[in-house]
């Protein structure tokens, strides 16, 4: 059999890993085998360990590869224009039936802290690495605690959203979460306005 060439093995590893990060969210990290993981990615199960260490190392990269997409229009903005209309994005899509409807694309917080938090200590370092990230890009002032909690309410928002049974339920868990979020932008002590007032 042939070896498989470097840029073939890269194509399979990100495959494999974009794969995972939507069974992960969909189904839970336990649920889905490596080879269910495998199969979905159309490879053999006898791969796995040149790509991976274990399922944890799966795991783990399949997770920091979710919060990488989740991200990346907020981490590729420049300008505070471009930031503010990226951030303002985010929270609209993190707060839509949208969202809550597809686990398996959305915030892989919402999906997965909890698992990751009676996981492994690099699971669970991950996952913190996340909350660091994502609270960072959502908060408007210098103080990171606007961040955490806005990050706090939409992960409470969605959760709730997930468990109710009526559409209308939905809707209204969601309207309390933008109605929530849009307390913490504004009321917040340290705004983004507020603190350039400060330094003037």
């Amino acid at each position: 059999m042939p070896r498989m060439s470097e840029a073939e093995k890269r194509k399979s590893h990100k495959r494999i890993l974009e794969k995972a990060a939507q069974l992960f969210r969909e189904r839970g990290v336990e649920a889905p085998s490596v080879s269910d993981v495998m199969q979905a990615a159309g490879l053999t199960h006898g791969g796995f360990y040149r790509h991976f260490k274990s399922k944890d190392d799966l795991v783990v990269s399949a997770f920091r590869l979710a919060v990488d997409d989740v991200l990346a229009d907020m981490e590729a903005a420049v300008t505070e224009e471009e930031r503010a209309a990226a951030r303002a994005d985010y929270i609209d899509t993190y707060l839509s039936m949208c969202h809550v409807d597809n686990r398996g694309n959305g915030c892989p917080l919402a999906a997965l802290a909890g698992e990751l938090s009676r996981g492994s200590p690099d699971a669970k370092a991950e996952g913190l690495h996340a909350v660091e990230r994502v609270s960072e890009h959502l908060r408007e002032g210098t103080d990171a605690g606007q961040g955490i909690a806005l990050l706090a309410l939409m992960l409470g928002t969605v959760t709730l959203a997930r468990l109710a049974e009526r559409e209308e339920t939905v809707q209204t868990v969601l309207d309390a979460g933008h109605t929530g979020a849009d307390l913490i932008r504004s009321a917040w002590p340290e705004t983004a306005k507020e603190v350039d007032a400060k330094s003037v």
